[in-house]
C-alpha cells in the first residue's frame, strides 16, 4: 500500500532529472575528447540512448528488471522479471514501490535514467570506429541481454540480492559491465585506422565533467529512495572520493608525465566517482576519501596498462568505468559498516568488521558480472556483424563519422 510522502517524493523527482542531465553531460564529456570530425557521432549515440531507452523501458524493461519474485518462482530463475508490468501495465497512481512512501511510476523515471546511460558509457571505447546502424542494434541487444538482467539480479530482488549482494547505486549494474563490455568491444572492432591528435576542446570536457558531477549526488544519493541520514552519507561520500580522485589522479600524472594535466584532474574524478558509487550508502565519509585516493592511482594506471598492451579504448571506458566499477564492489565488501548504514535498513559489515562472508560474495559478484558482460558483448558483435557492418570503411574514417554517417559537421571548416 502506497503511503505517499511529499518530501520523499519530490527528493526522487528532483533526483531523476539530475541523472537525466548525465547523459548530456557524458555526450560532452565523450565529444571533447575526441577529434573536430568526430564530434556529433559520439555526441548522437548519447542522445539516441535517451530515446530508445525510454521506448524500450516502457515496453518491457522496467518489467524484466523489477516484476517477478525468485522465491515464488515469478521471474526467470533469479536472472530476469517477467512482463506483468509491459507498457506499465497494472501500474497505477498508488502502487506503491520497493520504498512505501514513493509512487511506483516515481521510481519507474528514476531507474529508467541508469538505464539510459549506462550503455551510453560504453560508445567512447570504439569512438569513430561504428557505424550508426550497428550501434543501434547493439544499444538494444546490450540492454536486454547484460543490462536489464543485472538490474534483476542485484536491484529487483534476484539472484544477487538473494546471496546478499550489495551495489547502493551501481558498482556492478552500471560501471563494472559497461567498462567490460568496452573492453570486448575494443577487442572485437580493433584499432583506429586514423587517430585523432588528441581531445579538440579540454573545455568541453570540462563541461561534461561538471555536469556528470552535478548530476552524480542524484544518482548516488538518490539511490537510498527517501531522505534521510544514509542520503546525507552518500551525497557526501560522492564529493569526497571525487575530490579526492581528481588530485590524486593529476598527482600522479604529474610524477610520470612531469606535468599537472587538466584532462587528468577532470578523468580521476569520473574515476573516483564511479569507484564509490556502489559503496556510497555503506561507508564512513573517511572511508570514501580512501576509495577516492586509491581509485586515483589505480585506474590511472590501468589506464597506462590498457596503453601498453595497445588496447585501443579511445576515451578509456575500461580504465575508469570497468576497473572502477570492480575496485568499488570490492573494496564495499571490505569496509562496509553498519555505524553508517544500520542492518535494518539494509547496511551490512564488511571483511574489517569482520564479516568476511560478504567480501567473497562482492568479489565473486563483480567476477560474474565481469565475465557476463564480457562474452555477451563479444558474443552480440559477432552476431550482429553478421546482420550488418559493424566497423565503418576507412574512407569514412578518413572522412570523419559526422559527414560520412550523418550529414553533418559540428564545426565550420572541420
Amino acid at each position: 500500500m502506497l503511503h505517499l510522502d511529499t518530501g520523499n517524493t519530490g527528493f526522487m523527482i528532483l533526483c531523476s532529472s539530475l541523472v537525466m542531465l548525465m547523459t548530456p553531460g557524458l555526450a560532452f564529456f565523450y565529444g571533447g575528447l575526441v577529434g573536430r570530425k568526430n564530434v556529433l557521432a559520439i555526441m548522437i549515440q548519447s542522445f539516441v540512448s535517451m530515446g530508445w531507452t525510454t521506448v524500450l523501458w516502457l515496453a518491457f524493461g522496467f518489467s524484466l528488471c523489477f516484476s517477478g519474485d525468485l522465491k515464488s518462482g515469478t521471474d526467470f530463475f533469479g536472472i530476469l522479471g517477467n512482463l506483468d508490468w509491459a507498457f506499465l501495465r497494472n501500474i497505477t497512481l498508488n502502487t506503491p514501490s520497493p520504498n512505501e512512501t514513493i509512487p511506483m511510476i516515481v521510481f519507474c523515471a528514476y531507474q529508467m535514467m541508469f538505464a539510459i546511460i549506462t550503455p551510453a558509457l560504453i560508445t567512447g571505447a570504439f569512438t569513430n570506429r561504428i557505424t550508426f546502424k550497428a550501434y543501434f542494434l547493439f544499444l538494444t541487444a546490450w540492454l536486454v541481454l547484460v543490462y536489464f538482467p543485472f538490474v534483476h539480479m542485484v536491484w529487483g530482488g534476484g539472484l544477487l540480492a538473494q546471496w546478499g549482494v550489495k551495489d547502493f547505486a551501481g558498482g556492478i549494474v552500471v560501471h563494472n559491465i559497461a567498462g567490460i563490455a568496452a573492453l570486448a568491444s575494443v577487442l572485437y572492432v580493433g584499432k583506429r585506422r586514423v587517430q585523432d591528435a588528441g581531445p579538440h576542446s579540454i573545455p568541453l570536457v570540462a563541461l561534461g565533467t561538471g555536469l556528470l558531477w552535478f548530476g552524480w549526488y542524484g544518482f548516488n544519493a538518490g539511490s537510498e529512495f527517501r531522505v534521510d541520514s544514509v542520503t546525507a552519507v552518500a551525497f557526501l561520500n560522492t564529493d569526497i572520493a571525487a575530490s579526492f580522485a581528481a588530485v590524486a589522479w593529476m598527482l600522479v600524472a604529474w610524477v610520470n608525465e612531469k606535468k599537472p594535466k587538466f584532462l587528468g584532474l577532470l578523468t580521476g574524478a569520473v574515476a573516483g566517482l564511479a569507484t564509490v558509487t556502489p559503496a556510497a550508502g555503506y561507508v564512513s565519509p573517511l572511508t570514501a576519501a580512501l576509495i577516492g585516493t586509491v581509485s586515483g592511482g589505480i585506474c590511472y594506471y590501468a589506464v597506462a596498462l590498457k596503453n601498453k598492451l595497445g588496447w585501443d579504448d579511445a576515451l578509456d571506458v575500461w580504465g575508469v568505468h570497468g576497473v572502477g566499477g570492480f575496485l568499488g564492489i570490492v573494496l564495499l565488501g571490505v569496509f562496509a559498516s553498519t555505524g553508517w548504514n544500520p542492518a535494518q535498513t539494509g547496511g551490512v559489515d564488511g571483511l574489517l568488521r569482520g564479516n568476511p562472508a560478504f567480501f567473497f560474495k562482492q568479489l565473486a559478484a563483480v567476477s560474474i558480472s565481469t565475465a557476463w558482460a564480457f562474452f555477451f558483448t563479444l558474443g552480440m558483435l559477432w552476431v550482429i556483424n553478421r546482420i550488418t557492418v559493424v566497423r565503418v570503411a576507412e574512407m569514412q574514417e578518413e572522412i570523419g563519422l559526422d559527414e560520412s554517417l550523418h550529414g553533418e559537421k559540428a564545426y565550420l571548416g572541420a
